[in-house]
């Protein structure tokens, strides 16, 4: 039975990191390539309704959930902790909560209330090195989420190899 809640914990972990890396690179292999392409105003309507419009209950379960499962990770396989994979599932937790959760709240939140604070027909002049700003921090994110999520994964095939072996 512990075996289930550890390595339904650690499943639920990469599921979860797993669909953040995917929400953040789309946003900037997509997105953000694409508001490259419009003007100032357009940029400052849509940057603001995609910021407002992200601030919904199923994107702060995903956003806050894995901060939450991965220390529920760790806790549910302490047993382990003389073994790499569960210094891996430390290491892709600290990644995410850092790099994810400490990291939004420090620069691309301010980023944002500056952004929708703008009257979009009267744009600061330095409007285009926030939106860059924005961009590069979008890319750290997909950095950080994307390796949250490979950790969780390699945790999750060393489990595999020596479940095998048992």
């Amino acid at each position: 039975m512990i075996r289930y809640l550890e390595n339904g914990t650690l499943a639920l972990a990469l599921f979860i990191t797993g669909i953040m890396a995917g929400f953040f690179y789309t946003y900037t292999f997509n997105v953000n390539l694409a508001m490259l392409q419009v003007d100032g105003e357009t940029y400052a309507t849509v940057q603001s309704l995609f910021n407002e419009n992200v601030r919904h209950v199923m994107f702060f379960i995903f956003f806050f959930g894995g901060g939450a499962i991965s220390v529920i990770t760790v806790i549910a396989n302490i047993r382990h902790y003389k073994t790499i994979s569960f210094w891996l599932m430390v290491t892709a937790g600290l990644i995410y909560m850092l790099g994810i959760i400490v990291f939004t709240a420090n620069v691309n939140l301010p980023l944002n209330y500056e952004t929708e604070s703008w009257n979009p027909q009267s744009l600061p002049s330095d409007w285009q090195q926030i939106r860059n700003d924005w961009n590069q921090a979008n890319a750290f994110r997909v950095i950080f989420s994307t390796l949250s999520f490979i950790l969780y994964i390699i945790v999750l095939v060393i489990r595999s190899i020596k479940i095998k072996k048992i």
